[in-house]
């Protein structure tokens, strides 16, 4: 309870900590899935995080909930965590069984294109210049893969293209359902049966665990913690207060972050491509927040 005290007060400083917090989290898993796969199964490693996250944060709702959530709110939530950690988590991760880290980036990428066409067809009007901020985005991703020469199959690529569109299915949901007022509880209950969908799968699929290093467990840990708790936390706080254009610009940022600790800590290069795009993606966040001021306003 201290530590929510030293939030900002402002709603500007809060959606700022958040998207931080987002971006660095998310952008950082990349690293942490590599090391963390290294022992556990792919689909197994998706649903154990998020299960044991749920756990965690729902300990923590508990604690300071003033009221339960309601039959309707829990199915809700469920729905939502389907879509976002059981479905869209599941298909990234089958589908980059065949498809390359680099085009899978760029397949994701494609999630605020759909976020904004999903809010579109809901009846919220898109101005031109939003549009002209995903365009400017998704240009800013296809740049950062420029040299990539890994081909990627149909199929998987169409798997991971139906993960961006769940995403944002998802993200469209949360911010329309009946969920918890609590915001811990609701990410709680989302993470926790997403997770829970997913372990189920994996352990039918006959996915386990023979043996976990150090450096595994520590990467496992860490995705549990700050990847997705913290992380989901945020997410769910940008979905309540944002626009989905600004919420879902995480997806153009992550990249850049990993290809920066890719950088310093695997030694891999930096090329005028990624400054180029690393310059395009932030003028697209930059347009993302300066459409949402003003709907806001």
């Amino acid at each position: 309870m201290r530590l929510l005290r030293w939030l900002p007060r402002s709603r500007v400083g809060r959606i700022g900590l958040a998207l931080a917090a987002v971006y660095l989290a998310w952008g950082s898993s990349y690293l942490a899935l590599h090391v963390a796969l290294e022992s556990f199964p792919p689909l197994l490693l998706s649903g154990l995080r998020n299960l044991f996250a749920g756990i965690g944060l729902f300990v923590f709702a508990a604690r300071r909930a003033s009221a339960w959530p309601t039959f309707v709110e829990v199915r809700n939530a469920g729905i939502v965590g389907t879509m976002l950690v059981g479905l869209s988590s599941g298909m990234l991760t089958f589908g980059m069984k065949s498809v390359s880290t680099g085009a899978a980036a760029v397949i994701i990428a494609t999630v605020p294109l759909f976020a904004t066409i999903i809010a579109a067809i809901a009846g919220r009007p898109v101005a031109r210049g939003e549009w002209a901020a995903i365009a400017l985005g998704l240009a800013g991703i296809v740049v950062l893969n420029h040299g990539n020469a890994s081909s990627a199959p149909a199929s998987g690529s169409i798997v991971i293209l139906m993960a961006a569109l769940a995403w944002a299915g998802g993200a469209h949901l949360a911010s329309r359902l009946a969920l918890p007022a609590d915001l811990f509880m609701s990410t709680a209950l989302q993470i926790g049966l997403g997770g829970a969908i997913s372990t189920a799968v994996a352990w039918l699929d006959g996915e386990r665990v023979v043996q976990a290093g150090f450096s595994a467990i520590a990467a496992f840990v860490y995705l549990m913690l700050i990847a997705t708790m913290l992380a989901y936390v945020a997410y769910g706080f940008l979905i309540r207060h944002t626009s989905p254009i600004v919420a879902s610009s995480c997806m153009y940022v992550n990249p850049i972050v990993a290809v920066a600790l890719g950088a310093l800590m695997l030694g891999e290069p930096v090329t005028r491509w990624t400054v180029m795009a690393t310059i395009a993606i932030l003028l697209s966040v930059a347009l993302s927040f300066w459409f949402d001021r003003r709907r806001a306003s």
